[in-house]
């Protein structure tokens, strides 16, 4: 808890110090426990504080008593979105694994749209993550204004955040020669989705892998792989290639770093599809196959954000409050993703919500603490 304390020392209070009666840590303790204790909304956040007050108070003076619930709010949107940020990544960087020095890490990029933010016609916003799913947290985000804008959000994103020796993934609407070049000279890797967005590139690698003697060749290499695993009752099989026979692709020369291309086929519930991808990879199925896995868990972060915290039910209109909930949210999933309660016999996210709302002054230190 001393150290979540410390790091919330790094978001910078701008307001007229002699006028100020809760201080920023103050505030951002009470929406961080709250969300952590299945508290969403900033009138119920101004019951809970109140109620357990004395809790705060084990950890923050609390001086003034609680504040209002339109104070929690017009705070939260006072404060810069990378303070925040950068909270959460001094909290996160304690998370280290020995391993990732053997294995690269797999960071996934993706937006989501914060659809309760929406008011009258001006549109909501739209957060661009770069998620580490394998140890499940944010490297940071960008905000924009709508999905369309992804292409722009995605750069600046990538400036902001360390991808040295990574892999970064990115579905179709981010496979652009400036993102891959992007990339590459900030000395990552990358496994970029390959859809008829890209019109001439999707059909020649999809053409490719309609060969059958292509496919054998791949095969023979070594550089297939198969899994299948139960999904829902019924089998989900997927077949994963890639090849570094890409003299032929043209317009190569325009993807900065290109050495492979792949393709996977999954087939579950008798539905099968295919995927296509270019990477700065050379062919390791291996890390190909837990790159194209890691893309889907950005996808499972986003629906953790709506099912789990019901952050699209959320109508906060204030922009700059409603970017900081989120990396908030993130910031507790990451959290209960590292807790454990009754012996591990609670495994979801919002089950873990529930349990610690039924006992925060049991449960709360814990989980602050990890």
């Amino acid at each position: 808890m001393e150290e979540l304390m410390e790091m919330l020392e790094c978001i910078e209070d701008k307001r007229q110090q002699s006028k100020v009666r809760y201080p920023i840590k103050e505030i951002v303790l009470i929406v961080f426990s709250c969300t952590l204790s299945n508290v969403d909304e900033w009138e119920d956040m101004e019951m809970w504080a109140n109620h357990y007050i004395d809790l705060l108070r084990e950890y923050l003076p609390f001086e003034n008593g609680r504040p209002s619930h339109d104070t929690i709010q017009r705070v939260m949107g006072m404060i810069n979105p990378e303070y925040i940020q950068q909270a959460y990544n001094k909290w996160t960087s304690m998370l280290e694994k020995e391993e990732k020095e053997k294995f690269k890490k797999i960071i996934a990029i993706d937006g989501k749209t914060m659809c309760g933010n929406r008011q009258n016609g001006s549109k909501p916003n739209h957060i661009v993550t770069a998620w580490n799913g394998e140890d499940g947290y944010s490297l940071g985000q960008q905000k924009t204004d709508e999905k369309s804008n992804e292409i722009k959000a995605i750069p600046k994103l990538l400036e902001k955040i360390n991808i040295k020796n990574t892999v970064v993934t990115i579905d179709a609407m981010g496979t652009q020669t400036a993102i891959a070049e992007k990339i590459k000279i900030k000395k990552g890797d990358y496994v970029l989705a390959v859809k008829d967005n890209q019109k001439i590139l999707f059909k020649e690698i999809s053409l490719y892998f309609k060969d059958e003697e292509h496919l054998k060749k791949i095969i023979s290499k070594g550089n297939y792989l198969r899994t299948s695993e139960k999904n829902h009752g019924s089998a989900d099989v997927r077949e994963y290639y890639q090849t570094n026979s890409i003299n032929w692709l043209s317009n190569k020369e325009k993807w900065k770093g290109i050495k492979s291309i792949g393709m996977v086929i999954r087939t579950h519930n008798g539905v099968t599809e295919r995927r296509y991808y270019i990477s700065s990879l050379n062919p390791d199925i291996k890390t190909f196959s837990r790159a194209v896995r890691g893309h889907w868990s950005v996808e499972a972060m986003h629906w953790q954000l709506d099912v789990t915290f019901k952050e699209d039910n959320n109508h906060t209109l204030d922009k700059i409050a409603a970017e900081n909930q989120n990396i908030i949210r993130k910031w507790c999933l990451t959290a209960l993703k590292q807790a454990t309660f009754m012996n591990g016999k609670v495994k979801s996210m919002r089950q873990k919500r529930m349990v610690i709302s039924f006992s925060p002054i049991k449960y709360l230190d814990y989980v602050l603490s990890l």
